[in-house]
């Protein structure tokens, strides 16, 4: 096994131990979360969705630090702190989400989303494990990161993070070619992305390259 394919392997355990349908982490820089790995179909789709909108539990765990358990997307809090959230995650089959932060006391990386097709509470013991995963995620991706930045020897192979940066990059230069669109700033220009991917039902990446590509232009309101 690759080390690069850890992630994905620690996602499938947290769905064997935990009582959880699906498992994605995702790495996060400024205000964009990029997929790093879905267990997943629906998986994938629901952490796209928190990316496009920026907003959901894994943007609550990162600014705060700490995990983040959405118990019921059905009803009650969870629903009026992330009511957009909510309605797209329950569509898609998912009421509840356990969001855990990846990094230490000084700094977030990432989370480990942990996602449930009938809402409820992880008891005690099935949050320490929880913990442990996000733990042993972090150590992972961090080992990775480090891999990819050391190994200069071994040009001709792909970095693990090619298809990752790549998504990352285009939608920086999407946001810079929508400012000059605009004539915005980059928190508007992005907002006005993740607006038009969510109308379109499709992901800010997605959006992003279609910009980048000459396929999609925004024009000022008159």
């Amino acid at each position: 096994m690759g080390p690069g394919e850890i992630p994905r392997r620690l996602c499938a355990v947290a769905v064997e131990l935990l009582p959880v349908t699906g498992a994605s982490v995702s790495l996060h820089d400024d205000e964009m979360p990029m997929r790093l790995c879905a267990s997943s179909a629906q998986a994938a789709y629901v952490t796209d969705i928190q990316a496009t909108l920026g907003d959901g539990p894994c943007h609550s765990a990162v600014r705060s630090g700490r995990p983040v358990l959405a118990c019921d997307l059905t009803e009650g809090q969870d629903v009026d702190r992330w009511p957009v959230f909510a309605e797209e995650a329950t569509q898609a089959g998912v009421r509840a989400v356990y969001s855990l932060p990846l990094g230490d006391e000084s700094v977030c990386v990432g989370t480990l989303d942990l996602y449930r097709d009938t809402p409820g509470v992880l008891t005690a013991d099935e949050l320490r494990t929880a913990r442990a995963l996000a733990g042993a995620m972090t150590v992972a991706v961090m080992a990775l990161s480090r891999e990819a930045e050391g190994d200069d020897r071994d040009r001709d192979r792909p970095g693990w993070l090619d298809g990752l940066a790549a998504d990352h990059d285009g939608i920086y230069q999407a946001i810079g070619m929508m400012m000059a669109q605009l004539g915005v700033g980059a928190h508007e220009a992005l907002a006005r992305l993740r607006a038009h991917a969510f109308a379109h039902g499709r992901t800010a990446a997605d959006v992003a390259r279609d910009v980048v590509d000459h396929r999609l232009r925004f024009r000022r309101e008159s």
